[in-house]
């Protein structure tokens, strides 16, 4: 894949990258390590305070960035800008905790025979980031933020289609003062990752995206024994019983399932429904999908904006194709409209069945599959029939039912009565094929450290 933005709204190729040869990533590689050896030395009121300053830029550039990002990829102008709003409060909440979080913990050193025993925690080194187009920033923040207030110096491989905010990252970084090299970007194509994984200099992987890319570069990094984390897909449910506030969670639903245009892999997919309520809920979610204003992501009102690509938008049409060939129909959208851009409307699709693909593969643009059931048992039983297991939504208001469904649903993250979503204060992450290890949070950041016991005799 060239490395270009393309509009995706028009079809335009606005900018073409070259590719970086090997002398450059040499080059990057050598500048990692020479950074790391001064720079897990730094204290953390140093990088707090380079961390800081990353915030007051974002601030400060809000409106150029989030416009970069909507020529990139297609979300929303208001949608990129809340993007970049929480990329600052990435920024200012690691700041803040990152020492916190980081401390020695105390251990009972009379009961191990010591004077003094405690846990520290030290960062790697160089940590490889593979990151994808769908939240080009935050996908990358959220890496970054922890990461680098750990001590660990970053790089980036971005997606090939967000080349000009991959950019952004590193000269984000520079400018808020951290030291040459702390972050860098890396301008290659998805075959090039293998080599750079396996480079000695480089300690460890993060990356978020697709499941054969994840199994890809979980492979190579196991067989280097190197430490990977995976954020992968997800198909996630969003149950609804009999007691659930239905005007609400129709409402959520449809943000839910058109959250960045549909391109989300915590974007509710599968709508399981008790049959006590289906029929009024499948007639309020149908109106508040079919209500939604697609076009340009550019301007004030539009809640659905285009596809990344063609060949997304392709992906889309062939899956709901597919499954109104075997018998779904179709209760709003279900056609990509005519003219330029790669736009696909919110769809409600019913009468689902195994054979479709819709059923068993995750649908990355605003296609909802709705299905009802009988019982809790039989919702549960549905909504974990699937080989993701990364978020999972659950609208009841019966106490009974909310502990099943946070004790039995097969997910990273399981939300009640609210939309998954991912924020700095929780965990993140899934189980299943959805990947393996967390962000954010206090795990997220120990995730590149070195959990090293300290032992100091009598």
């Amino acid at each position: 894949m060239a490395i270009a933005t393309v509009n995706p709204a028009t079809g335009e190729t606005v900018k073409t990258f070259d590719e970086m040869g090997e002398a450059d990533v040499e080059r990057c590689l050598a500048t990692a390590a020479t950074a790391y050896a001064s720079y897990r030395l730094t204290s953390f009121a140093e990088r707090a305070g380079w961390m800081q300053n990353a915030a007051e830029i974002l601030d400060a550039e809000k409106d150029q960035i989030a416009a970069m990002m909507t020529t990139e990829m297609g979300k929303t102008l208001a949608a990129a800008k809340q993007e970049v709003e929480k990329c600052a409060g990435a920024c200012r909440y690691y700041a803040k905790y990152a020492e916190q979080f980081l401390a020695d913990e105390p251990s009972d050193a009379d009961a191990v025979g010591a004077r003094n025993a405690y846990v520290s925690y030290q960062p790697l080194g160089t940590v490889l980031a593979v990151m994808p187009w769908n939240f080009p920033l935050w996908q990358a923040m959220r890496f970054a933020a922890p990461a680098l207030m750990a001590g660990n110096v970053g790089l980036l491989k971005h997606a090939s289609n967000v080349p000009q905010t991959a950019l952004f990252m590193q000269d984000l970084f520079a400018r808020a003062g951290f030291p040459i090299g702390t972050f860098q970007t890396l301008l290659v194509g998805s075959a090039r990752v293998e080599a750079i994984l396996r480079d000695r200099r480089v300690v460890a992987a993060t990356l978020t995206g697709s499941n054969p890319a994840g199994s890809a570069v979980g492979a190579i990094a196991g067989s280097e024994i190197k430490k990977v984390v995976l954020e992968l897909g997800g198909s996630d449910p969003f149950v609804v019983m009999a007691s659930a506030d239905l005007p609400r969670a129709a409402k959520i639903a449809a943000v839910a399932r058109c959250l960045n245009n549909g391109q989300s892999c915590i974007a509710a997919k599968r709508f399981i429904v008790h049959d006590a309520v289906y029929d009024e809920f499948e007639r309020l979610f149908t109106e508040q999908m079919a209500g939604k204003v697609v076009g340009d992501p550019m301007a004030d009102g539009t809640d659905v904006g285009p596809l990344s690509s063609e060949a997304q938008r392709d992906d889309v049409e062939h899956l709901v194709a597919d499954a109104v060939a075997k018998g779904a129909r179709a209760l709003c959208g279900g056609a990509a409209p005519e003219g330029p851009g790669f736009y696909y409307p919110p769809t409600v699709l019913t009468g689902i069945t195994p054979e479709m693909r819709v059923h068993t593969e995750e649908v990355f643009g605003p296609v909802a599959t709705v299905y009802r059931v009988p019982d809790i048992d039989a919702a549960i039983e549905l909504a974990n029939a699937t080989e993701f297991g990364l978020g999972a939504n659950a609208w009841t208001n019966d106490e009974a039912e909310r502990a099943r469904f946070v004790r039995d649903l097969d997910a990273g993250m399981v939300f009640v009565n609210g939309n998954v979503t991912s924020f700095p204060q929780l965990p993140f992450g899934g189980v299943k094929t959805s990947g393996f290890g967390r962000e954010l949070f206090t795990q997220g950041i120990r995730e590149f450290c070195n959990v090293k016991t300290v032992w100091v005799g009598k």
